[in-house]
């Protein structure tokens, strides 16, 4: 990471001081559990529910919100259940080349093998899903469409909204999926940062909706 005046996210954004995710726009509002799918064609996509993203104690590229989101999506799991949802996985590529090069000269503690506890689903997510699918990009797209297909109905939740959440929704969207971005169930690199993610990602509806 080159020297900035502040600590940087994983998609170059600089951090900002936060209050609490409670007192965030994004963030605020009832339980998950008042959520649920639209209709029975929507599936409920959980975008890397990995250690790695999961606190700031476990690796730089931790979300601070985590912690509050993670019963919400539980909740949403159990609402969706196994058959309609999908849990994606990010696991280094240094094989993908190009950008992905100095990018992890940067980032080397993320060169672990897909099976290091960093990159395991959070516990309270295990198992909550009949399929899982892993890629070594940020958006999960390419995994997600041979399995729903290019025309489908999701809700996106999970983490960060800032980087693997808006990198699958906005080529979803191009593809011409219907999204749904549950805001109270992503988490981002800092508040900012995921109220940022927000008000980019609504600026491509009706294709992306926040709710």
């Amino acid at each position: 990471m080159s020297p900035t005046d502040s600590p940087e996210s994983p998609t170059g954004f600089p951090e900002s001081p936060a209050p609490s995710p409670d007192a965030a726009p994004g963030l605020s509002g009832g339980p998950a559990a008042a959520y649920g799918p639209v209709d029975d064609d929507e599936w409920l996509v959980i975008i890397d529910p990995q250690a790695i993203f999961a606190s700031p104690a476990t690796s730089p590229w931790g979300s601070p919100l985590w912690a509050g989101v993670e019963p919400r999506i539980a909740a949403l799991a159990a609402a969706y259940g196994p058959d309609r949802t999908i849990v994606t996985r990010f696991v280094a590529d240094p094989g993908l080349g190009g950008s992905w090069t100095p990018y992890y000269r940067e980032w080397p503690f993320a060169l672990v093998p897909d099976t290091d506890p960093l990159y395991a689903v959070v516990p309270a997510l295990a198992g909550v899903a009949r399929q899982t699918v892993t890629a070594g990009t940020f958006g999960k797209w390419g995994v997600l469409e041979p399995l729903v297909g290019a025309r489908a109905k999701i809700a996106l939740t999970g983490v960060s909204t800032d980087c693997c959440v808006l990198s699958t929704a906005l080529p979803a969207a191009d593809a011409g999926a219907s999204v749904r971005v549950i805001a109270q169930a992503c988490a981002g690199s800092s508040v900012a940062n995921h109220e940022r993610a927000l008000g980019a990602m609504a600026l491509f509806g009706p294709q992306i909706v926040i709710s």
